[in-house]
C-alpha cells in the first residue's frame, strides 16, 4: 500500500510539472523565425506586411499561450528589435493590428515585458 501511495504522488508531481513547468517553452529562435519575414516591412514602414509576415505573427500568438511564454516572447521581440536600429516604431507597434492578430504585448524596443 505504501508503494502505491508513493507512486500516486510521483505521478501527480509529474503531471503538475508537465502542465505547469514554471518556465517558458518559447525560445528566441522560435520568435525570430516567426518574425524574420517581417523585417523588410518593419524597417521600411511602407505599405502592408506580407502574408508570410502575418502568418509568422499568427504563429507567434499561438506558441505564446501562458504568461511565462508571453513574457519570454516579449523579451525576445524586444531583444530582436534592439538589434535592428532601423526598425520603425510605428510599423512595429501596428504590426499585430495590420495582421489582424491579437498579441498581448507590443512589438517595441521599449516594452516592459513584466506588465
Amino acid at each position: 500500500m505504501k508503494g502505491v501511495v508513493i507512486s500516486v504522488f510521483v505521478v501527480l508531481a509529474m503531471v503538475h510539472f508537465m502542465v505547469n513547468p514554471g518556465r517558458a517553452a518559447v525560445s528566441c529562435d522560435q520568435v525570430n523565425e516567426c518574425l524574420a519575414s517581417c523585417i523588410p516591412y518593419l524597417t521600411s514602414g511602407i505599405g502592408n506586411p506580407t502574408a508570410q509576415c502575418c502568418g509568422g505573427v499568427g504563429r507567434l500568438q499561438k506558441i505564446a499561450q501562458t504568461t511565462e511564454d508571453k513574457q519570454a516572447a516579449c523579451n525576445c521581440v524586444k531583444q530582436a528589435a534592439a538589434r535592428i536600429p532601423t526598425i520603425k516604431e510605428d510599423a512595429a507597434s501596428f504590426l499585430p493590428v495590420k495582421c489582424n492578430v491579437q498579441i498581448n504585448y507590443p512589438i517595441s524596443k521599449n516594452t516592459n515585458c513584466q506588465e
